[in-house]
């Protein structure tokens, strides 16, 4: 069986419902195919505080009324199907999904999104947006005048840490090395922060609480002392993986898997168009990739019309 679309998305999250939005309103007809739960890492944010036009509001609700716009102008969301093969090459774009669908469009958007590096800790899960978060933008007013650690010794690690002095009384940076490997201003701008102190040679071991996350297990490296602290937050920066293992080869990439794209979102491949978490850029937030999902879909369709 073989399902024929203009367009398919390859993602559910908020560039891939976006592009959704504009590709189906604009009466191309779309398909959306989603391995994993419509939203992204949308629906793992527990407030959404900073998303113009909505005061506040959960993740999970905004994935939701995207969906529903997306739909309402006829764009159709296959969620947790598996991809076996993708056929980018030819001007005809194919899909095959495990169970045997076959999805076939002149013309692709890859949205799959990406995910925080994990500590992979015992407690980790558990209390992702209940006290441990991977966005100090996203949440760092929600820990105004609380103590808050950070875990990480890069660049991002240690902006962040900066960032989040305007809300935490105070923040301990836990690095597992005696030495940062940020820019020498980003080392010098944290040190020179009198709310930032520094817990080096050490990590993190496990997450505790009851509902939200109260104490965290804390190992010296070179001593292998073990010290329990109360704390009300954890900003985890140790990187950022984007899901783009199933599609490595087919697009051109980075160093780091990110898809490479143009300002208008199109890849190194005719028709083929990617946007979000997975792409190489600098900024990852909602906001940045609705926009990439715009463009995208204006990509496309001006694509899909000449």
């Amino acid at each position: 069986m073989e399902e024929k679309y203009d367009l398919m998305i390859i993602g559910a999250g908020a560039a891939g419902l976006t592009a959704g939005i504009y590709a189906s309103r604009a009466k191309l007809k779309t398909v959306i195919l989603n391995e994993g739960v419509v939203g992204g890492q949308m629906v793992l944010t527990e407030e959404v505080a900073n998303y113009p036009g909505v005061e506040t509001t959960k993740g999970y609700m905004l994935a939701n009324t995207m969906k529903k716009q997306a739909k309402s102008f006829g764009c159709k969301i296959k969620s947790n199907i598996k991809i076996k093969e993708y056929s980018l090459e030819n001007k005809l774009k194919k899909v095959t999904l495990e169970d045997g669908r076959k999805f076939t469009a002149n013309a692709v958007i890859l949205t799959p999104g990406g995910r925080p590096r994990s500590l992979n800790i015992p407690g980790e899960d558990q209390f992702k947006g209940r006290g441990i978060s991977y966005c100090a933008t996203c949440d760092g007013d929600f820990f105004t005048d609380k103590e808050v650690i950070v875990v990480g010794g890069g660049n991002s690690a240690l902006e962040e840490a900066v960032a989040l002095t305007n809300f935490a009384t105070k923040v301990s940076i836990v690095h597992q090395f005696d030495h940062f490997q940020a820019f020498e201003h980003a080392v010098k701008e944290a040190k020179e922060n009198p709310k930032i102190d520094f817990i080096m040679e050490s990590e993190l071991r496990s997450f505790e609480g009851n509902g939200n996350l109260e104490k965290v297990t804390i190992e010296h490296i070179p001593s292998k002392n073990i010290t329990d602290r109360k704390i009300d937050g954890i900003f985890i920066f140790i990187g950022y993986l984007p899901n783009t293992e199933s599609i490595k080869g087919r697009v051109p990439m980075n160093e780091r898997n990110e898809i490479i794209v143009d300002g208008d979102m199109k890849t190194g491949i005719e028709g083929v168009f990617a946007a979000g978490d997975s792409i190489a850029k600098r900024y990852r937030q909602v906001t940045t990739a609705v926009a990439d999902g715009t463009i995208a879909a204006l990509s496309a369709s001006e694509y899909l019309r000449n």
